[in-house]
Parts: structure tokens; C-alpha cells; sequence
């Protein structure tokens, strides 16, 4: 499990605020339960360490608080419009027994030993996450589908996915899709058999032949006679 250093922060304007992202602290707060909320401010460093890993919102992290330790869970993190660096996060106690709404990524595995991707088969994802309701304390980090010995025109529903019995799907009365393995958009032309191929060279040979039997002679060709000179003409005799 993951662990930040967080303080507690006493601040009242905007000013303030900034002062603490000048000074490299990102202001956060934690909320949920019976407790109070807590203003905190935590390093921008480690917080962006933890972003850039995979599903920072679907881990539960632990807050250390001025020395006390308690579990939370990321909700939500703001970015600056132009710089995109983080500028406010909220946090949520995590409270055994307490279910919430959380997304969770979808992964796959074993696309090399799946025979409808071999032939060129396309898997389309439909659902990148899902929505879950569950304890706080028992979210999955992933829902895992195998590809193994799958095949052309398999899908993957929700109720395919092997889920605890405290999880559940927000999403009731549908056996929706997650992913399917459709056939290849552009499909290859069978190979010809030689025969073919050898019958195909005859023709075109034979219709070459033809054409040349059809040709026209060129212009510096001679045709039978040419080499014949033409007769002298006589000139015509004087009138005396």
C-alpha cells in the first residue's frame, strides 16, 4: 500500500493557498465518516510520483497526518488549465464496512495465446472501467479478462467477470458488455492454386500473340514494293 506525508494547513484565502503551492504543497482535504473534515497540504513531488502510476484512483492510500496514520481513498485530483500540474486533491476515509462507488480499470491478459487475434481478429473494448459499489475496504485493484483460447466473435460480459460477493456492478438489470473479439475489417484474398495461376499465363501468352498478328505496320516499315521506284515521266515535246 502507498503512503504520503500530509499536513495539516490553517488557511483562510486564496492567498494562502497559493503561498502553499508556491512552496511546493499541493492542498488537499479528507472527508467521510463521523470525523470532521481536515484541511491538509501534501508535497506535489510524492503526490506526482503517485499520479503518473497505474489507477491512483482506485488505491487506497495511507495518509500519515502530523504522525497518525489512516486509510484513504483519492477521489479526486485538480489541474492548473495551462501547466497541468496538480492544484487541490480530496480524499476519502476509508471506514470498513462502508460501501462506496468506485471505477475500476479493465485488464487483459494472454492476447498471445488467443487464436482469433493470431488470425487477425480485432478486440474492441467497450468499457475501458467499471463501475463498482463495494466495501471500502474490499475494492479490486483490476478486473482481470483472459484471452486465452478465445476466439473470433467471443465477447465478454459482467457476468463473466468472477466478482466477491460484496461487489457489485452499479449497473443492474443488463448483462452488459465489456469487450468483444470482432473479425478483421480488411479481409485477405485466398491464395490461387498453381493450376490457376499457369491456366491465367496460357491466356495472356495467347491474347500477346493475337495482338501482335493485329499490329498495324509502323511507319518505317516496308511493305511489299516500296523498294520499286516510280516511273521517270517524259517531258513534253516542243510545239514547233
Amino acid at each position: 500500500m502507498n503512503s504520503l506525508e500530509a499536513k495539516i494547513r490553517d488557511n483562510k484565502t486564496k492567498g494562502q493557498l497559493n503561498a502553499i503551492r508556491n512552496d511546493g504543497g499541493v492542498p488537499g482535504i479528507i472527508y467521510g465518516g463521523k470525523d470532521q473534515n481536515q484541511k491538509v497540504s501534501i508535497s506535489k513531488k510524492l503526490l506526482k510520483t503517485l499520479i503518473e502510476k497505474e489507477n491512483f484512483l482506485s488505491n487506497i492510500i495511507t495518509l500519515n497526518v502530523d504522525g497518525k496514520s489512516q486509510n484513504v481513498l483519492p477521489r479526486e485530483v485538480k489541474y492548473h488549465i495551462i501547466s497541468d500540474e496538480p492544484t487541490h486533491v480530496d480524499f476519502l476515509r476509508v471506514l470498513p464496512g462502508v460501501k462506496i462507488k468506485i471505477e475500476v480499470p479493465v485488464n487483459f491478459i494472454n492476447h498471445e495465446k488467443s487464436p482469433g487475434l493470431k488470425r487477425g481478429g480485432v478486440l474492441n473494448i467497450v468499457r475501458r472501467k467499471v463501475e463498482l459499489k463495494c466495501p471500502s475496504e474490499k475494492i479490486p485493484e483490476s478486473i482481470t479478462l483472459d484471452l486465452d483460447g478465445i476466439d473470433i466473435g467471443s465477447s465478454f460480459k459482467i457476468s463473466s467477470v468472477k466478482l466477491d460477493a460484496e461487489v457489485t456492478p452499479t449497473i443492474q438489470g443488463r448483462d452488459f458488455v465489456i469487450a468483444t473479439l470482432a473479425a478483421p475489417t480488411v479481409m485477405k484474398e485466398p491464395e490461387k492454386p498453381a493450376e490457376a495461376e499457369a491456366a491465367e499465363g496460357e491466356e495472356g501468352a495467347e491474347g500477346a500473340e493475337a495482338a501482335e498478328g493485329d499490329k498495324p505496320a509502323a511507319e518505317g516499315d516496308k511493305k511489299e514494293g516500296d523498294d520499286k521506284k516510280p516511273a521517270d515521266k517524259k517531258a513534253p515535246e516542243e510545239k514547233k
